[in-house]
């Protein structure tokens, strides 16, 4: 009897006690991505040797506020940089919204960037990972963990945009072939 409650208050404790913490790992591979110039580290300028790097976005929000670590590997250790941004980010004005940004993660060297931020629920985050220089570029693995849950942001491929603009035309190709057929009854 004594070991049911013990196996129970352990029971109750797993999924309501203690904050623990969830990790959020996706994939991802700059190869012919769009490029951009980069910022410098400490976010203060752009950079004079990452002029057109190849990048690619991740939005998310989270649902629980606190710190989150933020680390990105890159496959066969390509020189590979970390970007956070607040709200949005806009290639064309890399500058706004920056965050936070990192090259090579402490004790992980090349091939590796990383970081710490504390985030808040109802904000839109963007991560970017691209290279150091405009020959860096490849495929990379990146996690995010930290005391909530990372959800993802529902951004429509740009092939779902073009899939869409068919369909819109399709039917307004319709309409005014059905009106044309009216028209001449």
């Amino acid at each position: 009897m004594q070991f049911r409650k013990v196996a129970a208050a352990a029971a109750v404790f797993a999924l309501f006690g203690g904050a623990q913490a969830a990790t959020y790992d996706y994939v991802g591979d700059t190869t012919g991505a769009p490029t951009y110039n980069r910022l410098l580290v400490g976010l203060s300028g752009l950079s004079s040797v990452g002029t057109a790097v190849a990048y690619q976005t991740f939005s998310f929000q989270v649902d629980t506020a606190g710190s989150y670590a933020f680390l990105s590997t890159a496959t066969l250790k390509w020189d590979n940089f970390l970007f956070l941004y607040k709200d949005s980010f806009n290639p064309a004005a890399p500058m706004a919204n920056a965050f936070k940004g990192n090259d090579d993660a402490p004790g992980l060297g090349i091939g590796s960037a990383g970081f710490s931020a504390d985030l808040i629920t109802g904000k839109e985050y963007v991560v970017v990972t691209t290279g150091f220089g405009n020959t860096n570029f490849g495929a990379y693995a990146n996690s995010i963990t930290g005391a909530g849950t990372v959800m993802p942001s529902a951004v429509p491929e740009p092939e779902s945009y073009a899939l869409m603009a068919l369909g819109l035309g399709l039917v307004g190709f319709m309409a005014r072939r059905r009106m044309g057929a009216q028209a001449s009854a």
